[in-house]
């Protein structure tokens, strides 16, 4: 599909510990994704992004890190953010990646893929909401949630095994995702977006 259904979403990977899984659950959601003729996929990895811990001054230039992640944010027509659940929250480079912008996520939809050991991620989306609705994203209502992350490889080594209702929550939150997407932005080019 091509034109103006074509979407173009930015998944971003949220873990940068050592030893993270979020590389595996993206790798799976980018295969996911790159069956969908609908979506053009960039992959952003926090970990690799560089960030500075530290928010500069507003009349401060902003470092090449941030400037060049902060262009790839506003290409994007959308986000999905795979993120690992600590301490029943998200981890601080989250925070941090959030914080380094504004306008870039303004009027676009987000969703959030969460994971965990115990936990499946579901405080972390829920906590993401406010936070990324202050800065005028739309978080959608569906979300992925996925727990006992390290006990879904299937017997060939591949993950996550073959699951009915995860693939179903990932389709259905895709599909709310991709029309929050077009809608906010025939939105934005009818209608510049007010703060």
């Amino acid at each position: 599909m091509t034109g103006p259904w074509r979407v173009r979403v930015a998944l971003i990977v949220g873990s940068t510990r050592a030893g993270r899984f979020g590389p595996t659950v993206a790798d799976w959601l980018a295969g996911r994704l790159g069956r969908r003729r609908d979506m053009e996929l960039d992959r952003i990895d926090l970990a690799e992004a560089a960030l500075p811990d530290r928010l500069p001054d507003p009349d401060e230039p902003l470092p090449p890190a941030a400037r060049a992640l902060g262009a790839r944010l506003a290409a994007a027509d959308a986000f999905v953010l795979v993120t690992p659940e600590y301490n029943r929250s998200f981890p601080a480079a989250v925070k941090n990646a959030v914080d380094w912008f504004d306008v870039e996520w303004a009027a676009k939809p987000v969703t959030v893929v969460g994971y965990g050991g115990d936990a499946d991620g579901g405080h972390a989306a829920a906590q993401l909401r406010p936070v990324f609705g202050e800065l005028n994203a739309v978080p959608i209502r569906r979300t992925v949630t996925i727990t006992k992350v390290w006990q879904r490889f299937a017997g060939d080594g591949s993950w996550p095994r073959r699951d009915a209702e995860l693939d179903e929550a990932l389709d259905a939150a895709l599909d709310q995702l991709m029309w929050w997407a077009r809608a906010l932005r025939e939105a934005r080019a009818q209608t510049p977006f007010v703060r």
